[in-house]
């Protein structure tokens, strides 16, 4: 095999995803990269440190997917009508991409400030939208974590087939986001 022209880490990150995205984390090995590129796969070590290394980088591109998915959601957007529309993002973006939840429950390293900032990215936006209910920063982790426990576990038993029941999905969602901004507004009025 010969180079590829024009391979560059953006496109290995890409392949890697598409592998990802295919065939679940466990089938994402440097070796099938380098297939997929159409490139020896010691080609690959000009882009990619190694494959912990390429999944930071994964783990960074799909954070910064998801930050900019919720920031468009709850553009023009406050209070309940935020909430829900982060909800539907969230869940439309693990629809999407189910195997790419690991990246975004993976704690950044604290060493690795760019990691570390666009997770953070991810909280400020639904930060945002939570600050009409009146919370103050602990309250508005408090209120983060749980919306994001609800959704993404949501998701991730929607990708595995853990609803089982004839029962519409799409409605159970539905409920799903009514419950969480009727618990949002609830723990606002505690204070």
């Amino acid at each position: 095999m010969s180079p590829r022209a024009g391979l560059t880490t953006d496109a290995v990150v890409d392949l890697a995803l598409g592998i990802l995205d295919d065939s679940g984390p466990e089938a994402l090995t440097l070796a099938k990269i380098a297939e997929r590129a159409g490139v020896a796969a010691p080609s690959l070590y000009k882009h990619v440190k190694n494959l912990a290394g390429l999944r930071r980088l994964i783990d960074l591109k799909v954070v910064r997917e998801m930050a900019e998915a919720l920031r468009t959601a709850a553009t023009g957007r406050e209070g309940a009508d935020a909430v829900k529309a982060i909800a539907d993002a969230y869940r439309a973006y693990l629809r999407r991409h189910p195997h790419r939840t690991h990246a975004l429950i993976t704690v950044p390293d604290e060493a690795d400030a760019e990691l570390s900032r666009a997770t953070h990215a991810v909280a400020e936006v639904v930060f945002a939208a939570l600050r009409p209910f009146g919370f103050d920063h602990p309250q508005a982790v408090h209120a983060t974590r749980c919306l994001r426990a609800a959704v993404q576990g949501f998701a991730g038993l929607e990708a595995s087939g853990g609803f089982g029941r004839p029962e519409d999905v799409d409605e159970s969602f539905e409920v799903l986001k009514t419950m969480l901004v009727q618990g949002i507004t609830n723990y606002s009025e505690r204070k």
